[in-house]
């Protein structure tokens, strides 16, 4: 067997490199897939290696930021650290993770894993290794051709946990559904939230998720929402209430950049979103659990790229431009929100596909308030994907013209020669990586 893994990890390594530098793609899904077909336990015996903890981070929205930041806030205190940082969440991608940190010979030198597991892929990924903490970070429907309702993750979510009795879980205790699901599946948990009230959302149509109780059918009262389902809330039948929470947010600032406090300590953030406390909270409430300190927390938020198209920066000539992924109702909502909270002017452009990894029903979209465009300082909106026609024709119901693009290059290069200078770029899952290819090449030319 040790000659197969050496041999698997030896066409993996391989894979990665042509496809970054000859074909131009990520190569990391192809990588992991040769790994496995070569040396079907690789996955288990590399993740054995593994010196402290493995954690895996799972929920609708905010997995790749709150992985990529808690592997950051790990790596700050002096450990080292697997994780796949590209966003490949599904086995094979899990697989490569692992593969690729790992030396020619099959020795992988690290103190913790930090891995994203796709929810619809945790029931592959588990049986290769148990992890010993999960972070959960929220539950929203999301691609309802590949995942169904929220019903059928919920009860897969509990399958793999109860298959990992001591997994500890670390959730977003201000989503019923995930507190819910903590609760039933009888793992051991903590919680994180937010006690106060934020935002004011009484202009949002968000269809709100989980509306009734998962114990009893009773609905849902709240004190209030932050956005979509999450906010403070109790069943108006029986005993089932937002839990007590672990690890609250407090005295929160989201104008100019985000900050709060949490234990006592004042944590900040250069990057806009009300949704990235949460991640930040999440980050934090993992690597507190697992018995870090983390005194250098606040320095690597100040050093943290969120990258891979989170919030993630450009500046091509004289325009700003930031990418950020939106791939289901909840995160779009809350992508409106980020750009509202930049008062000057601004140009976008939306990119909408409709592969397989994005779900093929793109019906989604009517439930995105695109009207609230209307409330901040839009130049102009620029479609473009695939599915551009269907997205101009939902802005058109909401009054909003756009312009119709349908190569993101091109739409972007016009709005770099004509438009106001601050552009924001939002796309669903599989234009995100042709997207930031063609940005970061833009980027690079002079």
């Amino acid at each position: 067997m040790g000659l197969r893994k050496i041999a698997a990890i030896w066409a993996a390594k391989t894979a990665e490199k042509l496809s970054v530098h000859i074909f131009h793609r990520q190569g990391v899904t192809w990588a992991g897939k040769i790994a496995l077909k070569i040396y079907p336990q690789i996955l288990e015996d590399l993740a054995s290696q593994v010196r402290k903890d493995i954690f895996v981070v799972c929920g609708t929205n905010g997995k790749t930021t709150t992985n990529n930041m808690l592997c950051a806030a790990l790596e700050a205190e002096g450990n080292k650290v697997v994780c796949n940082h590209t966003g490949s969440n599904m086995l094979n991608g899990v697989a490569a993770a692992f593969v690729l940190a790992s030396g020619l010979t099959g020795r992988l030198d690290a103190d913790y894993a930090c891995i994203e597991v796709d929810e619809a892929s945790t029931r592959r990924v588990f049986p290769h290794f148990k992890p010993d903490y999960m972070v959960l970070t929220n539950l929203f429907r999301d691609q309802l051709d590949r995942y169904g309702e929220i019903d059928i993750t919920m009860n897969l979510l509990k399958e793999v946990m109860q298959s990992a009795p001591k997994m500890k879980l670390i959730v977003n205790g201000d989503d019923a559904l995930s507190a819910f699901l903590a609760m039933d599946a009888g793992n051991e948990y903590i919680t994180y939230g937010i006690n106060e009230k934020v935002l004011d959302d009484s202009d949002s149509n968000e269809i709100r998720e989980g509306r009734f109780c998962k114990k009893c059918g009773a609905a849902l009262e709240y004190e209030f929402y932050h956005y979509s389902q999450l906010g403070i809330y109790k069943c108006s039948q029986c005993d089932f209430k937002r839990p007590d929470i672990d690890y609250t947010a407090s005295g929160i600032e989201i104008r100019n950049a985000l900050s709060f406090q949490v234990e006592g300590r004042n944590l900040t953030a250069n990057y806009r979103g009300f949704y990235n406390i949460y991640n930040i909270l999440a980050a934090y409430a993992a690597g507190r659990t697992a018995g870090l300190d983390l005194a250098h927390f606040q320095s690597m938020l100040e050093h943290f790229n969120p990258e891979n198209g989170r919030m993630e920066q450009f500046q091509i000539k004289d325009t700003k431009v930031v990418l950020n992924l939106a791939k289901n109702p909840a995160g779009f909502n809350q992508n409106i929100s980020a750009v509202m909270q930049d008062e000057s002017l601004k140009d976008l452009i939306i990119v909408i596909n409709d592969n397989a990894q994005d779900g093929i029903d793109v019906s989604w979209l009517w439930d995105v308030d695109f009207d609230r465009f209307k409330k901040t300082a839009v130049g102009s909106i620029t479609v473009s994907g695939i599915r551009c026609q269907d997205m101009r024709l939902r802005l058109k119901y909401v009054d909003i013209p756009s312009m119709l693009e349908e190569d993101v290059e091109k739409a972007i290069l016009e709005r770099v020669e004509n438009g106001c200078g601050n552009l924001y770029v939002l796309v669903n899952y599989t234009a995100l990586f042709s997207t930031r290819n063609v940005l970061k090449k833009l980027e690079g030319q002079k």
